[in-house]
Parts: structure tokens; C-alpha cells; sequence
């Protein structure tokens, strides 16, 4: 079981579980109905934002709030979810940035933090991330990052405005982590 009070923390960035008082400084920078081409949900959108919280204050994931330390100011959001400890494996995933953020390197830092705890505080030996097949920028990070492209399951998800998706899986292994966390 994940610690639903768990803070994250490098020198770049702070995750911590989002509350509801994160809301509007969230919402604020969710504004850009572009932003969610690719997203289950249309967060520009007050109602959506809303249902899309829901999961993490059900205790079905671990949504944080990320704060920029540079900017002193929170900037998106990423969680934690699907995980299985008997499997000992979790999915990072549910991650946003506010426009301005993009290509910043927050979201490099913030995932490299996370692969960090849960390969040597959890010691899982899995950690997968999935993404649309057509964001080809969310692609092209995660194998910076170093994470395996794994496949692909067609029509698995409903995203806004009625479109289907083909979501592409990514890992990285416990056993590829060393060579990650050096590059």
C-alpha cells in the first residue's frame, strides 16, 4: 500500500497529494482546451476537472500536486496508480503541465523522482507509463528517459470529445534502472 501522505522531493521539484484547495491554482493552469488532445479528460472544463480528481480523494491513485522550485509555484500534476504489490509493479501516468512548463525539463525531473522511489524505497521491479500513440511528444520523452516501448493495445481508451485511443505502453525494469539514473 502507498502512503497516501507520501512527498517527493529533489532539487528541481516537490510532489505532494494534491487537495482540494490545489484546485483553482490547478484549474488555472489547465485552461488550454490543447492541452488535453491526448487526456481521458478535458480539464479546461470545471465538471472534468472535477471527475478526473475523484480517483485520487477514492484512494485509487496517488495524485500529486508538482511544485516548480525554481518558479515557486505549482506548474501540473502526476500520480501514481494500478499499483500491485503481490506483482510489485506501478504505473506513473495521469501527468500534466501547464503550458508554459512544457519543455522545461519538469516533467524529465519528476519522473526520474518517482523511478527513483520506486525502485529503491519500494523496491519494485516494474514501473510502467502509457501514452496515446499519436503524442509523439510524450513518446519521444519517455524513451529519453530510457523507459522500453512495449506495444500497443488499439481502441483502449476514451479520451475528450469522443475519440478512441490506441495507448502505447512503456517500463522500465528494476534492472534497467542503474544505467537510467546515471545518464
Amino acid at each position: 500500500m502507498l502512503n497516501p501522505n507520501l512527498v517527493l522531493e529533489n532539487d528541481k521539484i516537490l510532489l505532494r497529494p494534491i487537495t482540494e484547495q490545489d484546485f483553482p491554482v490547478l484549474m488555472s493552469l489547465a485552461t488550454d482546451p490543447s492541452l488535453w488532445t491526448y487526456f481521458t479528460y478535458d480539464l479546461s472544463v470545471p465538471e472534468e476537472f472535477v471527475e478526473w480528481a475523484k480517483p485520487a480523494f477514492a484512494g485509487s491513485r496517488l495524485q500529486f500536486l508538482v511544485w516548480d522550485k525554481h518558479h515557486n509555484q505549482a506548474v501540473g500534476s502526476t500520480a501514481f496508480g494500478n499499483f500491485s504489490e503481490r506483482d510489485e509493479r506501478i504505473e506513473i501516468g495521469w501527468t500534466w503541465l501547464g503550458r508554459k512548463f512544457h519543455g522545461t525539463g519538469i516533467n524529465q525531473a519528476m519522473k526520474l523522482l518517482m523511478l527513483d522511489y520506486c525502485f529503491e524505497t519500494l523496491k519494485l521491479k516494474r514501473v510502467e507509463i502509457k501514452t496515446d500513440v499519436l503524442n509523439m511528444p510524450a513518446r519521444k520523452a519517455l524513451l529519453k528517459l530510457g523507459a522500453v516501448e512495449e506495444g500497443i493495445l488499439r481502441s483502449h481508451t476514451l479520451l475528450t470529445h469522443g475519440r478512441r485511443r490506441d495507448t502505447i505502453y512503456y517500463s522500465v525494469l528494476d534492472s534497467e534502472w542503474d544505467r537510467i539514473r546515471i545518464e
